[in-house]
């Protein structure tokens, strides 16, 4: 089952990237932020592909092994049982497992 996930609009790295961040308490400025992202001297920058915030959600998904619990030809619905991308009315693709 194919379709586009639900947008989450721009989100953190602990959201986006499950990081763990760092302590809550104690005046600790570490709660929920990124952390080092690179090295200093040596390579001088940021790896490409880094995980970082930023948008998420709204991607084209695909979802394997859900299940048809029933057909009701009379009134086009196809029930389907299982994590469904998209939200709720949203428009899914079903194709043959492969």
């Amino acid at each position: 089952m194919t379709g586009v996930s639900k947008g989450k609009g721009f989100q953190g790295g602990v959201k986006r990237w499950h990081y763990r961040g760092g302590p809550a308490s104690h005046g600790s400025m570490f709660y929920r932020a990124p952390g080092s992202i690179g090295a200093s001297s040596f390579p001088s920058r940021v790896f490409k592909g880094h995980h970082m915030p930023g948008r998420m959600g709204g991607d084209r998904v695909t979802v394997k092994g859900l299940r048809v619990v029933k057909v009701l030809a009379d009134k086009h619905l196809l029930l389907v049982s299982g994590a469904v991308p998209g939200p709720r009315g949203g428009l899914v693709a079903v194709g043959k497992a492969t």
